[in-house]
């Protein structure tokens, strides 16, 4: 591959990461928490491009250097299929890749965190007076699934996530990452009463209601049955992803 051909290709995928931390789609991939550092690498790999470039371009000037530095014995030998490495860092740049979502959901199976808190009920704190009380999907799941001392028991909680239709079920979904998409699990929540059975896969809903208590066990892995009195369509958030 040409000097000239690398460099471009630098540059191009330096502003690619600047783009998609700057414009927000970095959130389809990474913690909010990894966007310095994907500016930072970004900007360094534009950097690097750019000084690569001025410097040939003055050793070219110092130098009587022939054009094609490809050609042997009279034949070129064009880079061409070099410009095929742009095609990846220009689908960054045009086409943003959706969050996952109800298929991810579908092909993994859901499961709450063990964790210290999970494993111990008296770390779960009270939850906050008065209702309905928002709480993340994540939050809501390990509650339902662990919490021994029962503080969701009778209280109306406010849940946003994603619907799935799966084994004749409904179910209100979010992704929980440690790091990044890749280390993605799915927690679930199986509505009743049939209010979301007519919504479409993938499509943000926010529901209010009450758990239905010790459905959360590990033989359906700790999926909790919830009760809704309400049911609202909303637009996917930015950050689709819970931590």
């Amino acid at each position: 591959m040409k000097r000239e051909t690398q460099n471009i290709l630098l540059i191009l995928l330096g502003g690619a990461l600047v783009k998609i931390a700057v414009n927000g789609d970095f959130l389809r991939y990474v913690k909010p928490a990894q966007q310095p550092w994907i500016i930072a690498g970004g900007a360094v790999m534009v950097l690097l491009g750019a000084v690569a470039i001025v410097r040939d371009l003055v050793a070219s000037r110092r130098a009587a250097v022939p054009e094609d530095h490809e050609d042997h014995d009279g034949h070129s030998h064009p880079a061409r299929p070099a410009w095929l490495l742009l095609v990846p860092v220009l689908a960054v740049f045009l086409v943003a890749p959706p969050a996952l979502g109800a298929d991810s959901v579908i092909r993994t199976e859901a499961r709450a965190p063990s964790t210290a808190a999970a494993a111990n009920a008296a770390a779960f704190p009270p939850l906050p007076v008065g209702n309905p009380v928002s709480l993340t999907v994540n939050e809501f799941v390990t509650r339902a699934g662990w919490d021994a001392a029962g503080t969701l028991n009778g209280r109306t909680v406010s849940l946003t996530g994603f619907v799935v239709h799966t084994e004749g079920s409904t179910l209100l979904a979010r992704l929980v990452i440690s790091c990044c998409a890749a280390d993605a699990f799915p927690v679930t929540v199986r509505i009743r009463g049939g209010e979301a059975d007519h919504l479409a896969s993938d499509a943000w809903i926010q529901v209010t209601g009450q758990v239905v208590p010790g459905t959360a066990t590990k033989d359906n892995s700790y999926t909790p049955d919830f009760t809704p009195a309400s049911l609202t369509s909303v637009p996917a958030p930015k950050d689709p992803y819970e931590y």
